[in-house]
């Protein structure tokens, strides 16, 4: 092969590595901190709000069922010294029961608050998805991202997002 062919190879692969870089430099992306705005949008804080209220009552009486809980165990361990054998056994056994009862309580309300939270948190996720579509369409993006290691705030739309999101208002 002679030389000259050998250029004009490296200069078309220049050439080409130059129209894509420049194709590339043109492509318009952005990147969205999901947590931000699942933290700082109208409808995440109301979604949480709402999650409060509907679990609060349950917390309470949880929260005061181990209260009292607590106040027998005292109590007993005050009086165990001058009770009989078999009460201070039975009021034990009493305990214990409760405070199995009060874990298991515990557990359910747990879980049912882990639901809640996981379907208002998926309809929040949802429409911020739609917000990000629409933002996507209408601004002409080439890509959008959401998890990344590293982003320039130069291609962050969060606040954009959560804007749009905002406006939607708490529905």
């Amino acid at each position: 092969m002679n030389s000259s062919f050998i250029k004009s190879m490296v200069f078309a692969a220049f050439l080409a590595a130059a129209a894509l870089s420049a194709q590339a430099q043109e492509m318009k992306i952005g990147y969205v901190n999901s947590d931000k705005v699942l933290r700082d949008a109208i409808p995440a804080r109301a979604a949480q709000t709402k999650i409060e209220a509907e679990f609060s009552k349950r917390d309470k009486d949880l929260t005061d069922l181990s209260v009292k809980l607590k106040a027998a165990a005292d109590k007993l361990e005050k009086e165990a010294p001058t009770l009989a054998e078999s009460e201070r056994v039975r009021r034990q056994r009493e305990l214990v029961d409760q405070d199995r009862e009060i874990q298991r309580k515990r557990r359910e309300f747990q879980e049912d608050l882990s639901q809640r939270k996981n379907e208002e948190l998926a309809a929040v996720v949802d429409r911020a998805n739609k917000v990000i579509k629409q933002i996507f369409d209408q601004e002409k993006y080439d890509l959008i991202v959401q998890e990344v290691i590293f982003a320039s705030p130069r291609i962050d739309i969060t606040d954009k997002v959560i804007k749009a999101l905002n406006a939607q208002g708490g529905k």
